[in-house]
């Protein structure tokens, strides 16, 4: 079990260096240098560009300013904003804790109603709870995120008045505050990873259901919750702890257009604002940290395999 989860690690570590090229190569190649980007303006006379060019190190080669720049990345160092001037880390450490905050909370509702929702309906295939099940998930997978926030701030922010239409107030000035500003846009958020989830507890559930050992433990007696809950919806949930941790990253990098509904300063109000504004060492910091969290999910991801699946946890053995 040690070395499968130290062979992944590795493997993780190696996305992670190609990602970091990728992001690094990626940002270069964008029309424009980035001595134009740092300055902001494209005005500054050809010494003043080149003045830059050392300052910065974007003179040497490719390869030299890579390297810097994972040096300075590893010691915490992502530059400042040519835009506000301020650390990018600082931004960063502004921005994410609402986009995290808004994803576990998107992702609670998603489990909540998905996974629970996908056992019923599978337990009762080709009757109402199913037909009403699969349709709700259709639902949830077809509807604009941003005309469903705005179909939300109408109805219980504009005729109700029981929620604030968009900001946000940090948990520990308020946390009914907190909570009050975040349930809409995680709700919208949770809706379509709900359905996923919902799609895919069902398939599974309906695979194990059919499987040897599930008969057998029917055959002995046990009640349909034990052979439901204990023996088909822990295999099945195997399968589901992949989409869980796919969409739990696909959630935090995109969130952008719910937060722009709802006001959030998250993440993605500060991607899409440093686009708009050339902002390239803030893109940079962002596309950097995204993959960085995503390879590490998919890395707890599994160890969660090992856990829930013997046939996973003898394979890493061997």
């Amino acid at each position: 079990m040690r070395a499968y989860l130290l062979r992944r690690a590795g493997i993780s570590l190696l996305t992670l260096i190609i990602a970091s090229m990728v992001v690094f190569l990626g940002v270069r190649a964008v029309p424009g240098s980035p001595a134009t980007a740092l300055t902001g303006n494209t005005d500054f006379s050809q010494a003043a560009l080149a003045a830059i060019n050392r300052a910065y190190g974007l003179d040497n080669p490719l390869p030299v300013q890579y390297v810097d720049w994972v040096g300075q990345v590893v010691a915490g160092h992502l530059g400042s904003s040519p835009v506000t001037g301020m650390s990018v880390v600082t931004e960063l450490g502004n921005a994410f804790p609402i986009t995290f905050e808004l994803t576990v909370l998107a992702m609670l509702i998603a489990l909540l109603f998905g996974i629970p929702t996908g056992v019923v309906a599978a337990i009762r295939r080709g009757r109402g709870a199913d037909y009403a099940s699969n349709g709700l998930a259709l639902f949830g997978l077809s509807i604009p995120s941003f005309w469903f926030g705005i179909m939300l701030i109408l109805l219980f922010s504009v005729y109700l008045k029981w929620l604030p239409s968009a900001g946000f107030i940090p948990f520990s000035q308020s946390p009914g505050a907190n909570l009050a500003h975040l349930v809409m846009p995680a709700f919208v958020l949770g809706t379509g990873v709900a359905a996923v989830l919902m799609r895919q507890t069902r398939s599974g559930m309906l695979e194990t259901l059919r499987t040897d050992y599930v008969r057998t433990a029917r055959a002995k007696g046990l009640s349909e919750w034990v052979v439901v809950g204990k023996h088909a919806l822990r295999n099945s949930l195997v399968t589901v702890a992949t989409v869980i941790g796919l969409q739990f990253g696909i959630l935090l990098s995109g969130v952008a257009v719910t937060e722009e509904v709802f006001g959030l300063p998250g993440i993605g109000q500060l991607t899409i604002n440093a686009v708009f504004q050339r902002d390239y060492p803030t893109i940079q910091a962002v596309a950097l940290l995204t993959a960085a969290i995503v390879i590490l999910i998919n890395l707890l991801m599994d160890f969660v395999y090992m856990v829930l699946s013997p046939r996973v946890r003898l394979a890493g053995e061997l």
